[in-house]
């Protein structure tokens, strides 16, 4: 049996959601971030030595990253579906989207992340005027722009459509809606229809429901 070492409000909830919408059976071991810095617990070095989520064991075989696992369970157990033909234009879609996902929007959101904490951390008074400009210039002047284009651009690319790579939801959806649901948490979509619908439909996939109940509590549903 395939087991998920899942982290709580993290990348492997899409893991999750796949694994259901293969229906294959699967074992979720759990773990919780530490209270204050947020990150993965040691015990996940135990299964990979840089001890991040997800991780999946699988017949003997450790998979590490969302992308390598969600490509390896869909060449394994996709029977042909959740990626387009190889050759045509929606299967170019899906390797630039299954790549996007996490090369260029997460690289963005993570900054969002990290300079915003910055931003509003509690520091002594007479270096929280420099941290704030120091966080608030790359914010404004790289950051924010980069995810203002990146939602523009993706916003048009799901005009008059459902998925990112076709007709047919494929693994590009799997790795797309991580970044869509953090960059909702961190600032409005509301001017984004298109972004906004295309979430509201993978929430209210019976499989994303049931990976929900499978991994527990998760801030960005």
């Amino acid at each position: 049996m395939i087991t998920v070492h899942h982290l709580e409000d993290s990348r492997s909830q899409r893991v999750l959601w796949l694994l259901e919408e293969l229906g294959q059976d699967y074992a979720v071991k759990r773990y919780d971030r530490d209270k204050s810095t947020k990150l993965a617990p040691p015990g996940l070095k135990a299964v990979h030595p840089l001890g991040k989520s997800p991780v999946i064991e699988d017949d003997g075989r450790v998979v590490a990253e969302t992308g390598p696992i969600v490509e390896y369970l869909i060449d394994k157990y996709g029977g042909g579906k959740f990626r387009p033909q190889k050759g045509t234009d929606d299967y170019l879609k899906y390797v630039y989207w299954m790549h996007f996902a996490e090369g260029s929007a997460m690289t963005q959101l993570i900054l969002k992340m990290f300079f915003t904490e910055i931003k509003n951390a509690k520091v002594p008074f007479f270096v929280k005027p420099i941290a704030k400009a120091i966080a608030g210039r790359v914010l404004g002047t790289y950051v924010d722009p980069n995810i203002r284009d990146q939602l523009d651009f993706i916003e048009t690319e799901l005009q008059g459509q459902e998925w990112f790579a076709g007709p047919e939801i494929s693994g590009a959806d799997i790795m797309m809606v991580f970044p869509l649901e953090a960059v909702q948490k961190l600032t409005s979509l509301t001017t984004r229809h298109n972004c906004s619908a295309y979430i509201r439909r993978i929430h209210q996939r019976s499989a994303y429901r049931r990976a929900l109940e499978k991994g527990g509590p998760y801030a960005y549903s």
